[in-house]
């Protein structure tokens, strides 16, 4: 019975809650040339971005940035330059006494602009690392030679 008075006890008092902020169709933190925007394409896969403030005991560690959630989702991605069809959330978590934490989560299609694209990658060689959920967690141009090496460590030689 103990058990159980300490689960219920503990699902009252750890809240958590995760509000739907806004529904956007563009959005973006960087300076955007429209007048190219036709040229402009949409990634095949949605980028995520966060910021996350964490609280201790009682006291803030900081304030969540929505700003610093959308730049994180847009460089995410090579030459994007905004988000399109997305959805903004804040999320929290707080266990009383213990831990918590306040983040703004933003999902959207990023919107790339291959002009950037070109002029930052003169390379045709890259890295992409994946995280345990298979999203994008990295992405690179490299030289040859880069390529080269990385090749070498992951694949075992043939003989």
């Amino acid at each position: 019975m103990r058990n159980y008075t300490f689960l219920i006890l503990f699902a009252i008092f750890a809240a958590g809650c995760s509000q739907r902020l806004v529904d956007f169709t563009v959005v973006s933190t960087k300076n955007v040339d429209w007048s190219r925007a036709q040229s402009f394409t949409r990634a095949k896969s949605r980028a995520e971005g966060k910021d996350t403030a964490h609280i201790i005991i009682f006291i803030p560690t900081g304030i969540p940035n929505m700003k610093e959630a959308i730049d994180r989702a847009i460089e995410s991605v090579p030459g994007a330059v905004a988000l399109v069809d997305g959805v903004l959330y804040n999320k929290t978590f707080y266990i009383p006494l213990i831990y918590g934490q306040n983040s703004y989560v933003i999902e959207g299609t990023p919107l790339i602009d291959p002009e950037l694209t070109k002029a930052e990658f003169e390379s045709s060689y890259m890295i992409a690392r994946l995280d345990n959920r298979g999203s994008l967690a990295d992405f690179r141009y490299v030289t040859q030679q880069e390529y080269g090496i990385v090749r070498e460590k992951l694949l075992p030689q043939v003989e």
